[in-house]
This record gives structure tokens, C-alpha cells and sequence, in this order.
């Protein structure tokens, strides 16, 4: 079929973090996106607290990431407190070595609008239909349609699903979504600072067995608190605003201190979708993947499928990886991402179970060190979320192991070209497939045919020096502190391939071959 016989490439179900954020990732790709939600203003109730390093990462390749931050407070600590004062842990944020803040403070409603603007700026390849439902997908072998309530029809050549843990197209396809929900219902408050209270910007958990509290500070003066109702009381207990206060008011929280902005009840669910392709349609964030808040991550998951998934639709649909190839990398969408979701999910878990008192003991030795650990001024480590991504399996080539650079994200220092313009790495070697070599130009590590399946994909091949070496030719970068250096020598690597989402797709000691080298 020729590109006349489609209305767009991309139909996007669904219009909130992980949609948007597909459409900022597909329409920076050239590629042609028609995206449905079905509710005319974003929504104002404020549900993610946090973004770190990795997520901020993914939109700096859109040029977003700064944006963003103007709207952001950082996160400083984290800390598990009983009502009687004892600290159970703390962990403080560390700098990031990814060239992005590591914890940030957000206001869903404005991120959100910061990203449908950003879309815009993709006014030509990005169309947003407001006010429509889709009622329908179907799909064949060479494309999908997708149908509104109202009756328009929309020929596409994919699907991203995006419409939430209730989602229609998951319910279309027949697919399940396996897992429980958590019958306990929460009531969460988010007021508007009135005046500062000691240690407001640490994030506390609260932690108690009957009443867990998640005492929250949210970007530009907002706050927040979540609190479990008990088996005796409902909503209509917490209806009002004067009956709110009788909950801040056992945290000491006055009027005076804050003023009630919104509130709303939830519970929590840990499920997931039992596949999240289906031919042409996948499943992005909620729909393919729930879990509970304690740890922020599930908008942020749903962004990372969104950054995942794009740039492989991308190569596909430009004719770049083709045939059984182009399946492949399609499927290791979920192979990479799944993996994430449930680690991340088990820490929230973990998580969950210290602010409610319901530790194992592993869990009690361990938040007891750390407590140990934090009065006596020794370094608590960081929580497993903050570590560094990588992947365990997907599309790249050779075998994974724990020396070998394959499947991380290395990090992203402060760089200058030949010319001396400085800039953060990512900055500079720009967006697609980049071969790095440690004082050597990559190339020359690479046989004929290992340069030309690079070359199909767009590579690029750039020496890295360091700083106290002279550049030799015009694409070399300048490792000013000898950050990614180390990190090379640090596994064994002369060479790294940098996937576009900057994972190591390939490193020399398990061999350089593109993972499109049929050889490889």
C-alpha cells in the first residue's frame, strides 16, 4: 500500500501523560499522527508526584526537558517516620550522573499542558481531535482503522492505545488484564501553600499500621496528602471540606497553613495487561500496566513505553527495518519494557509494605540499618528506583552481563566538540544511532559489513577524547571531566553503540554488529 492509501501513520487512543507524550516522540520522528481523547480539557486533579533523571532524559530528546524544569522543585530527601517521631529511613537524592536533576517535584496539569504544547510544535505531522470517543479498531495485515462514536474513520498503519486502566481498545481486543486491585480506598488532598512548616519539602511516609499517611510537597506550591480510609468509614465520610480538616488536622496541618484545592478517592491496583501487542495495536502505561504510587513511577512507566516504542515504529514505517526484522524489533517492545514495569512495581510493593508496617523481616533488618546508618551520618544507599536503567533483554547484540556496557544507559556528561562549543552529550551527538569510541574513531573497530548494516540505520561514528588530548578530526566530542571515559574502561569497552534512546545496543568485547546484521 502507498502513504495516499493511509489518513496518518500513528493513531494515538487517548491524550494524557503517555499519549502526549507519543505524540512530542512520533511527531519529532517526521512521522504523521491523528491522536482521539475523548475529553475536551485536561484533567485538573493533580495524580503523578515525580519525574526523575530518566524520564526528564527522554523529553530533553524533544527538547523539552528544560521547559519542563521551570515548573519542577526538587526532591532533597525521603524519609519513613512513625507518628511517635522514629525514623524508620531515610534516603537522601543524590546528583545524577544522566545530566537531569534526579527527583523532581511536579504539577500534573501543568506538565501536561507543557506537553500538549510541545506537540504543537508539530502542528504538520500532529492533528488532536478533541471531544471524540473511538468506538471501534480493526485491523489486516497491511493496516488498522479506527472508528469514532460519531462516525468518522481514521486508516492507519499503527495503534498506540493510550486511554488508561480502564481501557476500550484493551476491552476490544479481548485481552486480559491479570492482577488484583487493593480494596482499601484512599482519600487524596492536594491544598495550595499558605505559609512554609518545618521539613515541609521532605517527603515523608508516614508510617503506621492503621493510618499511613503520604505527606507530599508538588511543584509550584502545591501539596498534598493521601490517607486510608478504615473499614468503618466511606466516602461520604470525607465529603466536605470542613470534614477534610478533621484528617490534616491530625498531621497538624491549619488553615492557616494551607488552603484545600481539590480531593479525590482512589485504590490502588497492581495488574497488567497479558499481552501489550496485538498486531498492530499495542498497549502503552495503564493500559498495559497498573501499580500503586508509593514509589512514583506509573506515569513515568507509561512515558518510557511512549520513548521505547516510538522511534521503533519510526524505523519501520520509514522502511529503515524491514521483513521479519521489523517484527522483531516491534516485539521488543514489551521484551524491554516488561521487565522495568515489574521491577518497578515490586519496589512500590516493597514500599508500600514499610509505610503501612507490614514489613517482612528482611524489610525490618533493612529499614532499621538504614535508620542506624542515617543517625550516625553514614551515606544511606539509594533506593532501587534512582539506579541507573538498564535492559534485560530486547533488541541488541550480544550477551548481557554484568561487566559489559550492553543493555545500560551510560551517562551523560558535559561535553565540548573540536570546536569548542560545550553542551550536554546528548546535546551534541544528536538524535538516532551513534557509535562512541574511546580515543578512536569506531568505524575503524567495525568489519564492511558491520559498517554498512550501521549505515542503514543512519549511524553516526564519533571518536571520544579526553580533555587533555588534542581533537584529530571534526566529529570528535571532548570528555571534559572523563566521565563516559571511565565508564567505558569501567566495563571493558573501546566502543559502545548508542540506541536513540541511548541504550547500549552494542559494545566491542560482545561485538559490534548492528542487531539488524542478519550475521550478527
Amino acid at each position: 500500500m502507498t502513504q495516499s492509501d493511509f489518513d496518518a501513520d500513528v493513531a494515538i487512543i487517548g491524550y494524557g501523560p503517555t499519549g502526549v507524550s507519543a505524540a512530542n516522540f512520533l511527531g519529532s520522528q517526521g512521522l504523521k499522527v491523528v491522536a482521539f481523547e475523548r475529553d475536551k480539557d485536561i484533567y485538573q486533579r493533580a495524580r503523578a508526584v515525580t519525574v526523575n533523571d530518566w524520564t526528564l532524559r527522554c523529553f530533553q530528546s524533544v527538547g523539552l526537558d528544560q521547559t519542563l524544569l521551570k515548573d519542577m522543585d526538587p526532591h532533597t530527601s525521603y524519609r519513613w517516620k512513625t507518628y511517635t517521631g522514629k525514623v524508620l529511613r531515610t534516603v537522601k537524592v543524590e546528583p545524577s550522573t544522566m545530566g537531569q536533576p534526579p527527583a523532581m517535584a511536579i504539577y500534573q496539569p501543568v506538565m501536561e499542558q507543557t506537553l500538549r504544547d510541545g506537540a504543537a510544535r508539530f502542528a504538520d505531522q500532529v492533528e488532536v481531535r478533541f471531544g471524540q470517543t473511538v468506538s471501534a479498531v480493526d485491523q489486516d495485515g497491511a493496516g488498522a482503522t479506527v472508528a469514532t462514536a460519531d462516525g468518522q474513520k481514521v486508516r492507519v498503519r499503527y495503534v498506540l492505545a493510550c486511554d488508561g486502566g480502564s481501557s476500550a481498545t484493551r476491552e476490544h481486543l479481548g485481552i486480559s488484564l491479570l492482577g488484583d486491585t487493593i480494596e482499601t480506598r484512599w482519600v487524596v488532598i492536594d491544598a495550595r501553600v499558605k505559609r512554609w512548616w518545618p521539613e515541609r519539602h521532605i517527603l515523608t511516609f508516614w508510617s503506621d499500621a492503621k493510618r499511613p499517611v503520604v505527606d507530599i510537597a508538588l511543584g509550584l506550591g502545591n501539596h498534598r496528602w493521601e490517607f486510608p480510609l478504615g473499614p468503618d468509614e466511606s466516602e461520604s465520610d470525607f465529603a466536605t471540606k470542613e470534614q477534610l480538616w478533621t484528617l490534616l488536622g491530625s498531621m497538624g496541618v491549619t488553615p492557616e497553613d494551607v488552603e484545600i484545592h481539590q480531593h479525590a478517592f482512589y485504590k490502588h491496583h497492581v495488574r497488567k495487561a497479558e499481552r501489550w501487542r496485538d498486531g498492530r495495536v499495542f498497549l502503552l502505561g495503564d493500559a498495559a500496566h497498573l501499580m500503586p504510587p508509593w514509589a512514583g513511577q506509573g506515569m513515568q512507566s507509561g512515558i518510557r513505553d511512549a520513548f521505547n516504542l516510538s522511534w521503533k515504529i519510526a524505523l519501520v514505517i520509514k522502511g529503515t527495518v524491514v521483513g521479519a526484522e521489523a517484527q522483531r524489533l516491534l516485539d521488543s517492545y514489551q521484551a524491554e519494557r516488561a521487565p522495568d514495569v515489574a521491577f518497578m512495581t515490586a519496589v512500590t510493593e516493597q514500599l508500600g509494605r514499610i509505610i503501612k508496617m507490614q514489613m517482612t523481616a528482611k524489610e525490618k533488618a533493612l529499614a532499621g540499618a538504614s535508620a542506624l546508618l542515617a543517625r550516625i551520618g553514614i551515606p544511606i544507599p539509594t533506593l532501587p528506583v534512582a539506579l541507573p536503567p538498564a535492559l534485560v533483554a530486547g533488541w541488541m547484540t550480544g550477551k548481557r552481563s554484568k561487566q559489559a556496557a550492553l543493555g545500560k544507559m551510560p551517562p551523560q556528561p558535559m561535553m565540548s566538540t573540536a570546536t569548542g562549543k560545550y553542551g550536554r552529550m546528548d546535546d551534541l551527538i544528536g538524535p538516532g544511532f551513534v557509535l562512541l569510541g574511546d580515543n578512536c574513531d569506531p568505524a575503524d573497530l567495525l568489519s564492511a559489513e558491520q559498517r554498512a548494516a550501521w549505515d542503514r540505520l543512519g549511524a553516526r561514528y564519533v571518536p571520544v577524547r579526553a580533555a587533555n588530548q588534542g581533537s584529530e578530526t571534526q566529529s570528535d566530542l571532548i570528555d571534559l571531566y572523563g566521565t563516559l571515559i571511565s565508564w567505558m574502561r569501567a566495563h571493558r569497552t573501546k566502543a559502545i553503540a548508542l540506541r536513540p534512546d541511548r541504550f547500549v545496543a552494542a559494545d566491542q568485547p560482545t561485538g559490534l554488529a548492528s542487531p539488524c546484521d542478519p550475521n550478527s
